[in-house]
């Protein structure tokens, strides 16, 4: 290759993740940025700042989506990076994050190296990857591409009833730049695993193939508030105990349908939460994730029917909300191949690998050739204060992406 020899700035790099993970730091380590709030807006303006002085052209669209663009010697669809800066409440430093630095990186790397690409090369940060504050989750390239018209997005409203086009507006961050419709040549992003296979297995740079189908459902149970002392069990209609019981069989439905199956249940509520008041009403959510799409639906039908069933057998009245569904999605196999040959020319341990978690690129996939670089979650942990990716691992990750963006880019 022309530029074989060339190499991220690895200083640069981190120092940019420890500046970016004081925005929302919590104690004991971990960022809370929530997509929209105060701290989001910090996060935002510090990256435009450092998009700007790379001298890339910086576009916001009108979801609050960031591109910042260096010009190719032909126009055209840009080759583009990217991932997100918000964050889960408690949240580590590394996810989606390093995969917007290492995207600027690569970009200023060139700039050093006084590097002319033929076709453009662009880094975005997409809004509201998580899906804590607002669902569904990736909602932000789900707009940029399309998925998502953007009144519908503008409506969504957070649990303290305030909505999207008024978090936006608030934190200055509606654009001028137009969402759907966006033409991309081809789009890679580099995340940490966020899981503990490629640390197992010793390997530095998983090429993902491909990322496992995702289901969110939200349930809300109404029964009736009674005395626990006074009221007979069989007198009962209590949306408690149908909403324990529904979060044991999400539990078990893992195991009952097997094959790579994987359940959660992230919130429970009970109402009104006191120790002798039976709940009147109870909301939950079901995480259910798999591979396989079919496997999906039947998890998806297995639990519906259990909800169903055990709500009528207590008298509970219940709704159900779909909160995120995306089907499992297969990576561009060219540009998978073109991740492992870059790891192997630069001398990184490579293997495939499928992504358990959803990602930016499932939703950039529908519009262009995607494909994803992982490199190793310690302890397999993420989500968490104490998720870490080494230092060397970083600078592998943004290595082999820079060279994946140069191969396509020319």
């Amino acid at each position: 290759m022309r530029h074989e020899n060339i190499r991220i700035n690895r200083e640069r790099l981190l120092r940019r993740l420890e500046e970016m993970g004081r925005i929302g730091a919590l104690e004991g380590g971990g960022n809370s940025r929530l997509a929209f709030t105060e701290e989001d807006r910090e996060a935002r303006d510090l990256l435009v700042g450092w998009m700007r002085g790379a001298g890339l052209d910086v576009r916001i669209d009108r979801f609050g989506n960031i591109t910042g663009t260096r010009a190719g010697l032909e126009d055209g669809p840009p080759v583009m990076t990217g991932s997100h800066i918000d964050t889960v409440a408690t949240g580590g430093k590394y996810d989606g994050v390093l995969g917007v630095l290492a995207g600027l990186e690569a970009l200023e790397t060139m700039n050093d190296a006084g590097i002319e690409t033929k076709r453009p090369v662009a880094v975005t940060s997409f809004s509201n990857e998580e899906g804590v504050r607002f669902q569904p989750d990736m909602m932000g390239s789900l707009v940029y591409q399309g998925g998502l018209p953007l009144d519908e997005a503008y409506a969504i409203v957070d649990r303290d009833g305030c909505s999207i086009g008024e978090s936006l507006e608030r934190i200055g961050y509606i654009g001028d730049a137009p969402v759907g419709g966006n033409a991309v040549h081809a789009f890679i992003e580099l995340h940490i695993e966020q899981g503990p296979i490629l640390e197992d297995e010793g390997s530095t740079i998983g090429a993902v193939e491909g990322v496992q189908g995702i289901s969110w459902t939200e349930y809300t149970f109404a029964g009736r508030s009674a005395h626990a002392g006074t009221t007979p069990m069989a007198r009962r209609h209590d949306a408690g105990y149908v909403a324990a019981a529904v979060a044991a069989y999400v539990r078990r439905l893992a195991e009952e349908v097997g094959r790579g199956q994987v359940t959660t249940v992230g919130v429970f509520e009970v109402e009104p939460n006191l120790v002798n008041v039976v709940p009147e009403r109870a909301r939950i959510t079901a995480d259910i994730r798999n591979f396989d799409n079919g496997l999906l639906k039947d998890a998806e039908d297995k639990l519906n029917a259990f909800v169903t069933r055990t709500a009528d057998e207590e008298g509970v009245a219940v709704e159900r909300r779909t909160l995120a569904r995306f089907d499992p999605t297969s990576f561009a196999p060219a540009l998978v191949e073109k991740i492992g040959n870059a790891a192997e020319r630069l001398g990184y341990s490579t293997r495939r690998i499928a992504s358990g978690a959803g990602h930016d690129a499932q939703i950039m996939a529908r519009i262009c050739p995607t494909a994803m670089i992982f490199v190793p979650s310690v302890g397999g942990i993420s989500h968490n204060i104490e998720e870490y990716t080494s230092d060397e691992d970083c600078e592998a990750g943004a290595n082999v992406m820079l060279h994946a963006l140069l191969d396509l880019a020319e």
